[in-house]
């Protein structure tokens, strides 16, 4: 085992909050503490941190990587101010292809001029009648070509938008022609990028619906060959905890779908929504997600499921309840079971995930890209409904342990952007300290895959961490002016945070268990 002194920066840690050098043998955590006390360590390399700040990494609780890896090497259409222009990048990424399918992601048709999404005739016209496929934002439904929907003629879809089960065929058969090497280009732009961000460990939201198993076990196997962020992987399929096994998973859950998104109208509501005459789509009831749940608890893996609508976190969490009466409250606790994004729970909702001690794996940039006053919920809900989406404060004030992500390609990743957004949350009430915020998106990862030894820097722990350039000085930031002022004074020895006001922290190394994974 070699050893590595990283000295002269500033540490957080947990073991001595005015740190200012760690020492990393081989995997491990050996020491952390001051310069004069780094003088006598003999070490076999040494790293100047130049004043950086070294702090445990981030980990993106949700993510797709084939899709995003592809938004990143591909058609991202996240920036298309209308229709216009997505129908020029379209032609301009046809012409490149030069007969082969347009794979395209990020479009949102609220805030255009023309305020639709283009038809199956426009991206003929500008795709020159080639295959074409593009999803939108949230991925729960996209626009297909008539060479596309060829390929599918048991969908129909005359003007070309697809939603739900629908979507899924389409997406399948766009998808089918992209070669594994296609794909892995795709998961190591997504990988290192990722690291690129101070991002350590994924959890891979995966599943037979989203890009199948190969997909699936061909991401978990590069990650295993090749450096870069860890990657967890969830496999979300009903009555899948054998398979998930089999395949890789740590999980039987993730993005098992109980509704829909709200963006496309199929998060499943109790009451309908205000811009379109539907209350979404249910796909679980409450009856399979207890079996589910007992299954995932018997075997000792975590159960999880993609719950956005307040009926379908009813349906999930009756389901859950009555898995506990199955299996004992104690035991079902223990497994540390997840809902993914829990964007509008219900009070009751909030406070049953606290009783039940599952984990909110919950994605902070929806509220900064879609809540507060004229955004997509008040549009698609009304206000009263959704001032109070993505609850933080309400979640973490019931014992709901909160893990963050980026739901990428749904939101990209920046997880530093995340942590900004739950400080600055719409509502104020559902503000976070951004001490809170870095550990949700931190030691809140780990936690929720059941990772209770990584996450914090301290003898002995896995040496998993980044280090930042900091504009200007650490801070101790909280949502409002309650903080009491013991904690803003220095020799209260509190951990200060980069100030979120400020730009972001810039990257400069990215260490995966004692190995440099990126840096600049």
């Amino acid at each position: 085992m070699t050893t590595t002194l990283y000295r002269n920066g500033r540490v957080r840690s947990p073991a001595d909050p005015f740190a200012t050098a760690l020492l990393v043998d081989g995997e491990t955590v050996a020491w952390v503490g001051n310069e004069g006390a780094a003088d006598a360590l003999g070490a076999d390399s040494t790293v100047d941190l130049e004043d950086g700040w070294l702090a445990p990494a981030f980990v993106d609780a949700h993510v797709h990587s084939t899709t995003a890896g592809l938004a990143l090497t591909g058609l991202d259409l996240a920036s298309a101010p209308s229709l216009a222009v997505l129908l020029d990048r379209v032609e301009q990424a046809a012409r490149r292809a030069r007969g082969g399918v347009v794979l395209g992601t990020g479009w949102e048709e609220d805030g255009w001029p023309e305020g639709r999404p283009p038809t199956r005739q426009e991206l003929d016209r500008a795709s020159y009648g080639g295959v074409v496929y593009l999803a939108r934002t949230d991925c729960h439904s996209a626009v297909a070509s008539s060479a596309l929907l060829a390929l599918t003629p048991e969908i129909d879809a005359p003007d070309g938008w697809v939603r739900e089960e629908e979507h899924s065929v389409v997406r399948k058969a766009a998808f089918a022609g992209l070669t594994l090497p296609q794909r892995r280009e795709a998961q190591r732009a997504l990988r290192a990028h990722a690291a690129s961000l101070g991002v350590a460990c994924v959890h891979e939201c995966g599943g037979p619906g989203i890009d199948g198993e190969d997909d699936f076990t061909a991401l978990l196997a590069l990650a295993r060959e090749e450096p870069g962020p860890d990657v967890l992987g969830y496999w979300g399929e009903l009555g899948g905890a054998v398979r998930a096994r089999e395949l890789g998973a740590v999980a039987a859950g993730g993005d098992l779908f109980a509704d829909g998104s709200l963006g496309s109208h199929t998060a499943c509501l109790h009451r309908r929504y205000d811009d379109e005459d539907t209350t979404g789509y249910a796909y679980l009831t409450a009856e399979q997600v207890t079996a589910h749940v007992v299954e995932c608890t018997l075997a000792g893996l975590q159960a999880g499921f993609h719950a956005i609508g307040d009926a379908a976190l009813t349906a999930v969490l009756d389901g859950y309840v009555a898995a506990a009466e199955q299996v004992g409250l104690d035991l079902l606790r223990a497994a540390r079971h997840r809902i993914e994004h829990v964007e509008v729970p219900l009070p009751q909702h909030i406070r049953e995930m606290g009783r039940l001690g599952l984990v909110a794996s919950v994605q902070p940039v929806f509220d900064a890209r879609w809540g507060g006053r004229g955004g997509l919920y008040e549009a698609r809900l009304g206000w009263e409904r959704t001032r109070d989406s993505n609850p933080l404060a309400a979640l973490a004030a019931a014992g709901v342990p909160l893990a963050f992500g980026s739901d990428a390609p749904v939101t990209p990743l920046d997880p530093w952007g995340a942590v900004r957004a739950a400080v600055q949350h719409h509502t104020p009430a559902s503000r976070l300290s951004a001490r809170a915020a870095f550990s949700a998106h931190t030691r809140g990862g780990w936690r929720a895959a059941r990772r209770d030894d990584v996450g914090e820097l301290a003898p002995g722990a896995p040496a998993t961490f980044a280090v930042w350039d900091v504009p200007g000085e650490l801070v101790v930031q909280a949502p409002d002016d309650r903080v009491a002022g013991w904690s803003t004074d220095p020799r209260a020895g509190v951990a200060g945070l980069p100030d979120l006001s400020a730009d972001d922290p810039v990257c400069r190394r990215t260490v995966v268990r004692g190995r440099t994974v990126w840096s600049t």
